[in-house]
């Protein structure tokens, strides 16, 4: 009988300390990897899916896109997927995030060609590959397609952006890291004869019936010389406009690229930034946000592993993730 009492004791101990392990969640599950190509008349692009421990089939989870610059991949070396750490973010806060990768045949540096025309149009080249993935992902996944977000660094940044253009009825908002305008291509060679209102007007004119105000995250290091910050200043300037045109096809300045609210966040161990808002001129939600990194080169800052990672905060993929998440078609 006391042999039996003592196995049974340690049996309803054991069984109590797995349900308090359980309870408590002391060690949440991993997520996991599934990797995907996408194929259409343009070409095609390799994938890789990260699934939160949130995911189970027929929850709806947010989605976030996250584009590569040059010389990077998605998800293999020198990826996103390592410099943004966005797996991390996801698993805590429970949205699936996609890495595509361009295919080296289409650009030998493995940029993304948003500076080309033939990349700017909803149902062509590049544009036509991620929206085409995304709904792959989205459907395949049971995710929740009112809450579907795109975010890229430099060439992915303007990717970004032109996915937010030519696509804002599947991208519920969209982040720019270090990148440019929408058809940039018309102001590279003289920024000074083209304004950002002249390619506001281009971004609505390719929105078309879908135009809508997309919200936009702009982050750019004060330091960067690959992408300076003249860049960043135009694309807000830029937004702004599309946001006054958007609801009307009028500039009347229901929407400008003045500041509705700026704050300078000095934090121990991060570069210092400034944030500013801006708004409708009747309030309402923040359509722009931007920051400026003090003394960040071409880099993510608070970013993982890679060349382009910076290790000093402040953590943009948080600050990215706070941004999408309140944000739905």
């Amino acid at each position: 009988m006391g042999e039996r009492f003592r196995r049974a004791t340690v049996i309803a101990a054991t069984m109590g300390m797995a349900l308090t392990f359980l309870t408590h969640g002391a060690v949440a599950a991993p997520g996991h990897d599934e990797r995907g190509t996408y194929v259409n008349a343009a070409g095609k692009v390799d994938y890789e899916v990260h699934l939160p421990p949130a995911y189970r089939p027929g929850k709806k989870l947010p989605v976030v896109v996250a584009l590569h610059g040059c010389g990077m991949t998605g998800f293999a070396d020198n990826s996103m997927k390592d410099m943004t750490r966005f797996n991390r973010t996801a698993d805590t806060e429970g949205f699936i995030v996609v890495y595509p990768s361009q295919d080296p045949l289409r650009n030998l540096l493995r940029c993304w060609n948003a500076i080309e025309p033939a990349h700017q149009h909803r149902d062509s080249g590049e544009p036509s590959l991620i929206a085409g993935l995304t709904r792959e992902v989205v459907r395949s996944h049971h995710a929740d397609a009112t809450r579907v977000h795109v975010a890229g660094a430099s060439s992915g940044a303007g990717l970004a952006v032109v996915m937010a253009v030519t696509y804002p009825d599947v991208y519920a908002s969209a982040a720019s890291l270090a990148g440019g305008e929408y058809a940039f291509d018309r102001v590279k060679p003289e920024p000074d004869a083209v304004s950002p209102v002249d390619t506001a007007k281009l971004a609505h004119a390719e929105m078309g019936r879908r135009a809508r105000q997309v919200p936009l995250l702009i982050e750019q290091g004060s330091a960067d010389t690959t992408v300076p910050p003249w860049m960043a200043e135009r694309l807000a300037s830029q937004w702004a406009a599309v946001d006054d045109l958007a609801p009307d096809g009028r500039l009347d300045g229901d929407v400008d690229d003045m500041p509705d609210a700026t704050r300078r966040v000095d934090a121990p161990g991060e570069r210092p930034y400034t944030r500013t808002r801006y708004t409708a001129r009747g309030g309402g939600p923040v359509l722009i946000e931007k920051y400026e990194v003090e003394g960040l080169a071409h880099k993510w800052p608070g970013g993982g592993s890679g060349p382009f990672a910076d290790p000093l905060g402040p953590d943009m993929t948080s600050i990215m993730w706070d941004f999408f998440a309140d944000r739905h078609l």
